[in-house]
Parts: C-alpha cells; structure tokens; sequence
C-alpha cells in the first residue's frame, strides 16, 4: 500500500517554467533523490516514490530545509511505494490521483544493477532483480499512468535509460539488457501515444552513485556527483515536449 507523506513547502522561483507536477520513482538516493530535490527548489510540486521510509522522511526533511519559503499546503508528496509490484503501483495511481490529480511529467528512476559477474555467473534472484525493477516496474508504472494522461490529452514520460542501454559491457549484461530493453520499449510506446504526449529515454551520463560505485569501484569518485548533474537534468526534463516524442537523448 502506498503510504503517503506531505509536505507543504516550496514556492515559484523566478525564471522557471509554469509550476508542473513532476512524479519521480527512486528518490530515496543517487540521481532520484538529487533531480526530486532540484525540481522542488524551483518551485516545481513532486510526488516522489521509494521502497525505504525512512529515507522518504529524510528527503522530506531535506526539501523542507532547503526551502526558503511556505506555499500551499501539501505541494509534495512522498510514498512508500515498490514499483515491482503492479498492486503497489495502481495504489500509487489511486492516491496520487486523489491528492495531486494527473502528472505532468513522470520519471521513471526506480533502478537497480547487478555485481559484477560474468552472465552464468548472475544468480537467478539478482538476474530477476535487475528486470523486475527496471523493466517491469517501469511497465507498471506506464500501465497505471498512460491512460489517465491520455484522459487529459497530456503528459512526458521520461524513463531512464543509460549509456549500457546503447552499448555493452562485460560483467553487467542483465543491466545492459534491462536498459536495451528500456529503450526499445519506449520507442514503441511512443508510436502508440496520441497527439500531446511524449516518452523519451533519457541517459543520465556517467554519474558518481552506488550503482556507479558497484562496477567501477573507487574510481566513481573521479566523475560528477548527482547534485551538480540534476540542475542540467531538470533543465532537459521540464522543457521537454509533444516534439521529444520517440527520442532517445543524453543529459
């Protein structure tokens, strides 16, 4: 079940777009956590989803610190949500549609990667992992979402891909294929939305998180951290359009 956590604080920043509601997967850390954060700095409401409590609360807090102003009252939204579990997720759609009505943009963050292993070396439950949550959760979450924006004739759809969605690599081939897969299926997705809507997928870049951190090691640390790469990303997200529909680009 979706368990839902509010909180009121933000406000329009100057110089930014009309404020959207912008539905983000996987904030509890890395790229999640940093794009949910810099999307409520301007203004923007955020409906943030996570398997981990305690870190929604964390990132509650930290959105609330990090605000300089109050406007109304429950412009965010955080739920502990598992977006492998097609239930959780169409629980996920009641209550946001209940308290926040249709997203303007959804992000499909939510992702994991195996350790590095040659493929008949992946045990079954790490291999099923890697799908689960960034293939099928994606799945579910287009599932519950689509057709409410087709309701209203609008919406983006940004599903993360990577750059091993677009190439390969020895010792992470279910994430490869996970995010092969991520880019195929959005292709096709975007031949089949109408007029108004866009999908795209969208390669962070090379970024210093835990997931970087699992197959690169100590030598994550010499690329970008997650805060200095969302400010560029959010750009990218919040003007995407009906024209991106299809397109698979690269912060």
């Amino acid at each position: 079940m979706a368990t839902a956590v509010m909180n009121g604080v933000g406000g329009a920043v100057a110089g930014t777009t009309a404020q959207k509601t912008v539905l983000i997967t996987g904030v509890s850390r890395g790229l999640g956590k940093a794009l949910a954060l810099e999307i409520a700095k301007r203004g923007h409401s955020v409906i943030g989803c996570s398997r981990s409590q305690q870190k929604l609360n964390s990132l509650q807090s930290d959105i609330s610190s990090s605000s300089s102003s109050s406007s109304s009252e429950n412009q965010h939204i955080f739920l502990n949500v598992d977006v492998c579990s097609n239930s959780s997720v169409q629980e996920l759609a009641r209550v946001v549609m209940e308290k926040k009505g249709v997203p303007d943009i959804i992000v499909n963050n939510a992702g994991t990667i195996n350790k590095n292993n040659r493929l008949w070396e992946v045990p079954e439950e790490e291999f099923n992992a890697v799908i689960d949550t960034n293939l099928k959760g994606l799945a579910n979450v287009l599932r519950h979402f689509i057709p409410v924006m087709i309701e209203k004739k609008q919406g983006i759809i940004v599903n993360m891909s990577s750059g091993w969605g677009r190439s390969a690599a020895a010792q992470v081939a279910p994430y490869c294929a996970s995010k092969w897969a991520v880019e195929g299926l959005t292709k096709s997705v975007a031949k089949e939305l109408p007029a108004g809507m866009a999908i795209v997928a969208l390669n962070p870049g090379v970024i210093n998180t835990d997931m970087l951190q699992s197959c690169f090691g100590s030598s994550a640390s010499l690329y970008q951290e997650p805060d200095s790469w969302a400010p560029k990303a959010a750009d990218m997200i919040l003007n995407l359009t009906m024209a991106d529909n299809g397109a698979s680009l690269s912060v």
